[in-house]
């Protein structure tokens, strides 16, 4: 592991944008052991548009040869036993994601399927929603789709599934989920976007949803990704952006391996990943633009993305995105994470509009100045400073990225330094989560792993098509004088044999929720061609922790499920922030129940909520251990 101190040196938006233009524009890539292409870099924009199709990914100058599979098979007998598989315990078990043709012979085969938690029914229990791929021959109509599955809480690790009398099958090519209560009726509903045409599941308060996206103009066609729900303009009702990936027509597809092994065909005629042919995308294949609906009073929304600034005519191919609070100015920011382009950060102006900053800020392009293929993204305050910072994760062969947020609209790229960087570079990461697991009031890191090339597995490149989950602990700098001032570090925790980080999966979307209500953070997972995968945590239950559902009062402009807030819990000299995020992860959704550890504090110092309005309320708090519900001007239950 690589442990460097941190250096965090904000540097005004000007001299960013300054040191990323010379970077983008003078950079030349070291070649990596794939198709070396050594060149300096033209914006991304040209490169789509002058590029033929290439496999997925970026070159980096950091390949892994090994004969070692790095990503999967690695345990260590000392480490602690910290999830433990449950899932054959659960009706999940029945539940299988097809995403595709086995030898994955094109792009949209391989990034779907998000998750979701929601407590749809308001029974106090998280319950799960799992979305399904499907085929191009289903999508062409010449066999039947595949079902998502929405699984009821009944408690104690007993879920029933209830799709069909829930009426939420989407037998469509799923691909990402966001929740959140867009008519603040006290009932959270569920944006699904697709490959082909988007749904608005409505939650009819009885158990059944109601598609309703094609009456509310929310309908989307085309490649839809990680989308979010926001109230960005104040107004008390939720807004949604949804990222748009690829313009790929089913009935003129690239070249494909399966074509390449024909009799007769030349490998470089196809695109290939380290000389070996795979799917082609994204690169070289065009993108689509992203969509910003904003809500209207009578409950239909309005396509206001080139009013706003957010309708990305560069067509970068977006996959995952959340609107956040990243500076104090209490109006929601918006990030979205690209596959091989660069971020995008828009600052909210205060009037309808947003001012695109990635490169000012920091968060365009990695501490190279080099573009990622972005696919998941964690949003948290991991160093406990008030400030909300970015973890995403990318494809293998690079290293997943954490941007510290400096202030004032400005990040630094501390991966090495905080040691998240070499371990991760076999690794092709996707879901992931800030989640304190131990509960000792630091947030540590999760991530979802798996590739998208079959082929892996024959090569002797150090990866696999299936791959171990990551974890890695919070914890002081080993040295004692960095670790006096504050400075964190990430150390991974090994895979205990037998355990939930032993397995192997070829993961996608990840979800976090306390699903057994015993004060530890659970996981869900959605894997391509497989079953899902449940794990509780098993970890030691010394430190104690707090749960807090917050309801926003839509009268005084807050969203009903307040997404926006943000709650402080001070515990001593420990003040720790959580956001109500929509979105997020990769394509899926967390429990949007705020969770704190609190180590060894048996009480709550403060409590305070920053709501949606603007407004900032203290809250008593009775004990800890336990759920609370926060309803703003009427408090605590």
């Amino acid at each position: 592991m690589r442990l460097m101190l941190f250096s965090f040196s904000p540097k005004p938006r000007a001299a960013r944008r300054a040191l990323a233009i010379a970077a983008l524009f003078s950079l030349t890539l070291a070649p990596a052991a794939s198709h070396a292409r050594q060149q300096s870099k033209p914006p991304a924009a040209a490169q789509q548009q002058q590029q033929p199709p290439q496999g997925m990914g970026v070159s980096t100058g950091t390949a892994v040869v090994s004969a070692t599979k790095r990503t999967a098979g690695i345990v260590d007998p000392k480490a602690p036993a910290v999830f433990e598989d449950v899932t054959a315990r659960t009706a999940l078990a029945q539940f299988r994601n097809r995403s595709g043709s086995p030898q994955k012979d094109y792009i949209v085969e391989t990034v779907s399927a998000g998750v979701a938690v929601l407590d749809y029914d308001n029974d106090g229990l998280p319950d799960i929603y799992l979305l399904n791929g499907s085929t191009i021959a289903a999508e062409q109509g010449k066999e039947k789709a595949p079902r998502a599955a929405l699984y009821h809480n009944l408690g104690n690790w007993k879920f029933e599934d209830v799709t069909d009398k829930a009426g939420v099958a989407n037998e469509r090519w799923g691909m990402g989920l966001a929740v959140g209560d867009y008519d603040n009726d006290g009932y959270p509903d569920i944006y699904v976007s697709n490959f082909g045409t988007s749904r608005l599941y409505h939650n009819n308060h009885d158990g059944t949803f109601t598609d309703v996206a094609p009456k509310l103009g929310v309908a989307r066609k085309g490649w839809s990704t990680g989308a979010t729900f926001g109230d960005y303009d104040g107004d008390g009702r939720l807004d949604l952006f949804v990222p748009g990936y690829l313009d790929l027509d089913l009935n003129n597809l690239p070249p494909s391996p399966s074509d390449a092994a024909k009799p007769g065909q030349i490998a470089q005629n196809f695109c290939q990943f380290r000389g070996v042919p795979v799917m082609c995308g994204p690169r070289g294949l065009k993108g689509e633009h992203d969509t910003l609906y904003h809500q209207k009073p009578d409950g239909t929304f309005e396509d206001v993305s080139e009013k706003a600034g957010t309708s990305d005519p560069q067509g970068y191919y977006g996959l995952s995105s959340a609107f956040v609070h990243v500076n104090e100015d209490n109006l929601l920011d918006l990030v979205v994470v690209n596959d091989s382009t660069p971020k995008q950060l828009y600052i909210n102006k205060g009037d309808g509009t947003f001012e695109e900053v990635g490169y000012p800020s920091g968060i365009a392009l990695n501490e190279n100045g080099r573009e990622q293929a972005g696919m998941g993204l964690a949003v948290g305050d991991y160093d406990n400073d008030g400030l909300v910072d970015f973890y995403i994760t990318n494809f293998s062969d690079d290293s997943n990225t954490l941007y510290h947020n400096d202030g004032e609209g400005n990040f630094t790229d501390v991966t090495f330094q905080a040691g998240l960087g070499e371990p991760t570079i076999p690794f092709l990461g996707w879901g992931t989560a800030f989640l304190d697991f131990d509960n000792d009031g630091w947030k540590d890191v999760l991530v979802a792993n798996g590739h998208v090339y079959p082929a892996v597995d024959s090569q002797q490149w150090g990866t696999s098509y299936a791959q171990q989950l990551l974890l890695f602990q919070n914890v002081p700098h080993p040295d004692a004088g960095q670790a006096a001032k504050g400075v964190r570090v990430f150390r991974r925790i090994g895979a205990a044999p037998g355990s939930g980080l032993a397995t192997a999966w070829c993961s996608r979307g990840l979800a976090v929720a306390d699903f057994d209500g015993d004060g530890r953070l659970d996981l869900v997972i959605n894997n391509i061609d497989s079953s899902p995968t449940v794990l509780r945590n098993v970890s030691e239950a010394k430190n104690h922790w707090l749960r807090l559902k917050l309801v926003g009062d839509p009268a005084r402009k807050s969203p009903r499920d307040a997404t926006g807030a943000i709650a402080y819990v001070t515990t001593g000299k420990l003040r720790q922030r959580e956001d109500v995020v929509s979105g997020g992860s990769y394509s899926s959704q967390n429990d949007c129940c705020l969770f704190f550890g609190l180590g060894a504090a048996t009480k709550v110092e403060r409590l305070e909520v920053k709501w949606p309005d603007g407004s900032t309320e203290a809250f008593d708090v009775p004990g800890v251990d336990r759920t609370l519900t926060l309803t703003e001007g009427k408090g605590v239950k």
